[in-house]
């Protein structure tokens, strides 16, 4: 048998105050645009029917008397309010106790312009080391021709003759609990309760524009892919003296075709042959300062890393940079010379079918003449 009493989370002498603040509260949880769980619609139509006994003195002294079948018998539809359907969470609140669980805000009151966002694209080495950028945007502006009254220049405002200067609209609603009223904004005034007879010709009577305008904008050293940064007061203007909204800048980074980054480090790969591997060497390599030398320790072994510390890119708004990581890859040749060839046999023999190769770099200095 279905509790009412336990649906809501009271007890049996609960008064109306805590029955109405319990279906407040499981309304909010259960329903279904909040609880995506597949019986919660369900579950808050059993709510509508709980709240809608208890709350009523005959409803619930039949239903503490009798159940469900003494309502029904009595001639009491037992379908709750929600059997054909039901709007948003606000909607249901306005219509059972004249108001909402969140406060009207004031449509007069100053409103900050909605927010942009813009796409930059960056080479690599712009975003390792930064560089400035002049890029266009659109956005919306107060108009100046009628500094955003939306009125003709030379021309007052007048009461709105919708709602009667009040900017709100009254609202009955008739619904089996009893009349409800519901307030919302004026649709012709916007809430104003004042209107322009005639509309200023360049924005039409909104009060703002579209323009486009010029930034230069600085990108830091060390910029990574998805980086934001924020230009305050730069998106749409405000509403009723409200602040301007502000431009995101969103950093799009080019793969490097010679350098992986990850973090605030980069990989290259220094390809080095057999003989560079086993005897060791000093090569030229490329790093994002430019060309330098380091050294191949003899004996170096395939997927070997070797650091450079403090050459990787910088960490934004610090001089701390990250680590330059070189992985090693050993290159068998594809063709070899006649002598080439002799020297790679004589190394092969004296090495064939050696199982400790402790002395393999020895024998490969005295092979290549080292």
């Amino acid at each position: 048998m279905t509790d009412y009493y336990e649906i809501l989370g009271v007890s049996r002498d609960a008064g109306k105050d805590e029955i109405k603040s319990a279906f407040r509260k499981r309304a909010r949880e259960l329903h279904p645009d909040v609880n995506k769980a597949p019986d919660a619609e369900e579950k808050f139509k059993e709510l509508g029917k709980a709240y809608e006994t208890l709350s009523d003195d005959d409803k619930r002294a039949l239903y503490d008397r009798y159940g469900e079948e003494g309502l029904s018998n009595a001639g009491y539809s037992n379908s709750g309010p929600f059997e054909y359907g039901f709007g948003g969470l606000n909607d249901i609140f306005e219509a059972f106790f004249g108001g909402g669980f969140r406060e009207q805000s004031n449509p007069n009151a100053p409103r900050k312009g909605s927010d942009l966002r813009i796409n930059i694209q960056l080479d690599f080495k712009e975003s390792v080391f930064g560089v400035e950028k002049e890029i266009t945007i659109s956005h919306e502006t107060v108009c100046k021709t009628c500094n955003g009254t939306g009125g003709k220049a030379g021309t007052s405002p007048i009461t709105c003759n919708t709602c009667g200067g009040t900017g709100q609209i009254q609202h009955v609603t008739q619904t089996m609990l009893g009349s409800f009223s519901q307030i919302s904004i004026c649709p012709n005034c916007h809430g104003k309760g004042q209107v322009y007879a005639e509309k200023c010709p360049d924005c039409h009577g909104s009060g703002s524009k579209e323009e486009e305008k010029k930034l230069k904008v600085k990108i830091p050293a060390g910029v990574d892919n998805h980086t934001k940064i924020r230009i305050a007061g730069e998106g749409d203007s405000g509403k009723n003296g409200g602040k301007s909204g502000d431009l995101y800048v969103v950093i799009l980074v080019k793969d490097d075709d010679y350098f992986i980054r990850k973090g605030n480090d980069v990989y290259t790969i220094l390809n080095i042959s057999f003989p560079q591997a086993a005897l060791g060497d000093e090569v030229e390599i490329v790093t994002l300062d430019g060309t330098k030398k380091i050294s191949i320790p003899a004996g170096v072994e395939q997927d070997k890393i070797l650091t450079i510390k403090g050459e990787g890119v910088p960490f934004v708004g610090t001089n701390r940079r990250g680590d330059h990581h070189v992985i090693v890859k050993i290159s068998s040749p594809k063709t070899l010379t006649k002598e080439e060839k002799e020297l790679y046999t004589k190394l092969f023999e004296l090495t064939k079918g050696k199982k400790h190769q402790e002395s393999i770099i020895d024998k490969v200095k005295s092979s290549f003449g080292k």
